[in-house]
């Protein structure tokens, strides 16, 4: 089995992956006082709970965002499952051309996203992941990275709210029912919820217009769905999609079938 990890900012997500299927994932803060032991009684619990035995984990592959936390998983998997991981970077055969001016500032995370997504749609291709930050990433027919688009995420942008603004509270992640608010509460969900809708629908256009073909929009990250009941730009909803982009990297760069 390959235990697949996606260390992002916010959150870690590790997925176990028997052949090419998932068969369990979860979710856990990304602490950076976390040691590799601690990762390593977490996964063990979170596995005998799926009825799974850590034991069969063979492979670990890492896409991180996170410098200090790439560390410990790479100490983890090489103490516990005593092998050597495969960490995404652009200096990896990806099986893909990353055409970025600068390849090694492509986070891991939007690597992972282009080589699944064009796996598994072909291109050209549009994938939004809501994560910490929104970003867009754009490839090709050809199978080419061009680059693509960073922006606050949803949860980043309602925090800030929070944070620089000593009267708006904390709210909720939810669209209300309508976009004039009745309350601060409200007021603070229409501008971020609607206002993600029509960044997301408004950059997407931009972007297809400097394509010089029709590309599908796929979209991953935690607050996909959501995003995605309020707009018809999103074509397909991909949860897993950096996980799956390690899997199919690790594979190819230890020639798995």
């Amino acid at each position: 089995m390959l235990l697949a990890v996606d260390i992002g900012n916010t959150h870690t997500v590790l997925g176990v992956y028997e052949g090419d299927r998932m068969i369990a994932d979860w979710r856990v803060a990304t602490l950076t006082h976390r040691t590799a032991d601690e990762y390593w009684v977490t996964l063990r619990g979170f596995c005998a709970e799926a009825g799974l035995s850590v034991g069969g984990i063979t492979g670990v592959g890492i896409s991180s965002v996170v410098p200090d936390r790439t560390d410990i998983f790479e100490a983890m998997a090489r103490k516990y499952v005593r092998t050597e991981p495969v960490t995404v970077s652009a200096s990896l055969d990806l099986g893909i051309r990353v055409l970025y001016a600068d390849p090694g500032a492509v986070g891991a995370d939007r690597l992972c996203n282009a080589v699944a997504g064009f796996a598994k749609y072909g291109g050209p291709l549009i994938i939004i992941d809501f994560g910490t930050a929104t970003t867009f990433d754009v490839v090709t027919k050809e199978g080419e990275y061009l680059g693509g688009v960073i922006a606050l995420g949803i949860e980043s942008a309602a925090s800030e709210l929070h944070r620089r603004a000593a009267k708006l509270p904390n709210i909720e992640l939810r669209f209300p029912e309508r976009v004039i608010g009745r309350d601060t509460s409200s007021s603070m969900q229409a501008g971020v919820m609607f206002g993600a809708v029509d960044a997301v629908e408004g950059i997407v256009a931009r972007i297809r217009r400097e394509l010089p073909l029709p590309a599908r929009v796929i979209a991953t990250g935690g607050l996909s769905p959501v995003v995605a009941r309020h707009t018809t730009v999103i074509e397909a909803l991909e949860p897993t999609l950096v996980l799956d982009g390690v899997r199919l990297i690790y594979d190819r760069v230890t020639q798995k079938p």
